[in-house]
Order: C-alpha cells, then sequence, then structure tokens
C-alpha cells in the first residue's frame, strides 16, 4: 500500500461555531506536512454526523492531495442506517472509513444496532459497496479493554472481512507493541500498520487518556517524566506555569523519541493525534526530522 512511511493526522469535529471557524487555520498548518490523509472522529450513533461531514469536505475540497477519512461506528446503526449514510459519504466524494465497533454510550451493553462488531459492519460494507471505500480498522496492541485477551483481540483483526489496513490505539510500551506487531504477523495479518500516536504535553490529559478508557499502560519512562513535573500547583491551587512548560518539554522529547523507535520498527505510517491543534504536532513532527524522513 505504501511505498514511504505514511504520515496523518487525526481530528474530531468542533462543537461550536467558534471551533468550526478556527479549523482551517489548524488543518493548513498540518497541510504543510504532506499529510497522507487527516482522519475524523464521528460520534456514537451518528450524533455528530453533520460536523463530521462538513469537516470531511473541507479537507476533501482542500488545495492539496489529503485524503479525507471518516470514522464510522457501529453504534445505533442498522443495515438500513449504514447503507444510507455511507452512501451520502459517497455521494459528497468522501471514500475513505475507519470501522469501529464505537464506544458504548453510559448504561449500554452492545451497539443496540445490527452490527456487533466492526469485523461484522467491514464485512456488511464490502457486501453493500464493493470496493469502493478504503477500510481502516482499529487495532490495539495492548488488548481491548473489554476483550478478554490479547489473543482473542488479534483473531477479531480477521482482514478475511475485506479491511485494507490497521490504524492503532494509543499505547506508550513499546515493548508490548513490539509483542504486538510480532504477534498479528504471527497471526497471519498482513495489513499495513499506522500506529496511532497521543503527543505527551500535559499530564493530566496523558493520565486520563490512559486509564478514562483506553485501559493503556504507562510504562516506568512515561511515569518518570509524570514524577519530575507531578507538582504543577502551588498549595493555593493555582497552576504553575513553568512546571507545565517543564512538562511540556520533557513530553514532546518523549514523543520523539517514540516516532524514532516506531519508525525503526518498519511500520508503514505514523497517525498523530492532532486533537484540533498544529503548534504541539508541528513541534514534534520538526524535532523529529519527520518532513525530510516521510
Amino acid at each position: 500500500m505504501y511505498e514511504r512511511t505514511a504520515l496523518s493526522f487525526e481530528v474530531f469535529p468542533p462543537k461550536t461555531d467558534k471551533g468550526m471557524a478556527k479549523l482551517p487555520d489548524t488543518l493548513d498548518h498540518l497541510y504543510k506536512f504532506n499529510p497522507d490523509y487527516i482522519s475524523c472522529t464521528y460520534g456514537a450513533g451518528g450524533s455528530n454526523v453533520g460536523k463530521n461531514m462538513d469537516v470531511c469536505k473541507l479537507i476533501l475540497n482542500a488545495e492539496n492531495e489529503t485524503v479525507p477519512v471518516t470514522h464510522f461506528t457501529c453504534i445505533g446503526h442498522t443495515r438500513e442506517t449504514v447503507k444510507e449514510q455511507l452512501q451520502n459519504y459517497l455521494d459528497n466524494g468522501i471514500d475513505h472509513m475507519l470501522a469501529l465497533r464505537g464506544d458504548l454510550p453510559y448504561g449500554w451493553t452492545g451497539t443496540n444496532g445490527d452490527f456487533a462488531y466492526a469485523t461484522d459492519l467491514v464485512a456488511y460494507v464490502r457486501k453493500e459497496f464493493g470496493d469502493k471505500f478504503e477500510i481502516a480498522v482499529a487495532g490495539s496492541p495492548e488488548g481491548h479493554i473489554e476483550c478478554r485477551s490479547l489473543e482473542a483481540d488479534i483473531a477479531h483483526l480477521k482482514q478475511d472481512e475485506g479491511a485494507d489496513y490497521i490504524m492503532t490505539q494509543l499505547t506508550f510500551d513499546m515493548e508490548q507493541f513490539k509483542y504486538w506487531l510480532d504477534a498479528i504477523r504471527m497471526a497471519g495479518i498482513t495489513m499495513p500498520v499506522d500506529v496511532g500516536v497521543m503527543p505527551v504535553v500535559g499530564k493530566d490529559a496523558v493520565i486520563n487518556m490512559c486509564l478514562s478508557r483506553n485501559g493503556c499502560a504507562i510504562p516506568r519512562e512515561l511515569a518518570e517524566v509524570i514524577s519530575h513535573h507531578w507538582f504543577d500547583k502551588d498549595p493555593d491551587g493555582n497552576d504553575l506555569p513553568e512546571v507545565k512548560a517543564a512538562f511540556r518539554e520533557e513530553g514532546i522529547e518523549y514523543t520523539v523519541d517514540q516516532l524514532h523507535e516506531y519508525m525503526s520498527l518498519g511500520v508503514e505510517g505514523i497517525h498523530l493525534y492532532a486533537l484540533n491543534k498544529w503548534e504541539d504536532v508541528t513541534e514534534i513532527l520538526n524535532r523529529a526530522g519527520i518532513r525530510t524522513v516521510v
């Protein structure tokens, strides 16, 4: 699929008009790195499908070759709604998607739709649309938090259903990532792997992302970064900007090292979570020399 290491970003649909107004400037800065694609998240059950479409069209109509990739979940979807919404994407020129089960809303025990897993969704899309979509599926190097084992999770990565490549969830544990990469290859999974990378720029954000939904391990090296700058408020609860800045500096260096290690492993792509901001990822990529490497 790739002749070189691919570079891509993830953004999300802003909830406000003010946020939408700022997004084109963010995208313009990201375009400077000539990304192969930019993915856009998608709310459970299509709760923000309109904004998602707006963002994808914004990327599609930009004066560059960046491809928009829409996230698409199983949550609350019937076969009819999937067919209707995906046809709408095709009608608007958007033919790349990341097929996801999606996070279950509070109190739900299943997807409340016709598709229990992303593999079911992929199979249906292939049946209804053939090769009209390029489809990515999510990979969890540490195993999905709701899956009984890593081996069972890998079994759900069946490429026989028709997916084209894997876009991984974040992981900071490089040894675990190496184990997972070897395991999927030994299982006969040959799809390209684009590894999802979360910039380490804020202590609270890192802890939240690891523990809230992902069940992501914090390895010793990252724990040391957090510990070095743990006390980032004074006794009155006021932020200490110099401590937060020091964390950001050490965190960016951690992220740069992580990018270099991923690339040394021969992953097919780097997928950076931009979080609708361009400053952090720009500094990370410039320090890593990714612009000249990919």
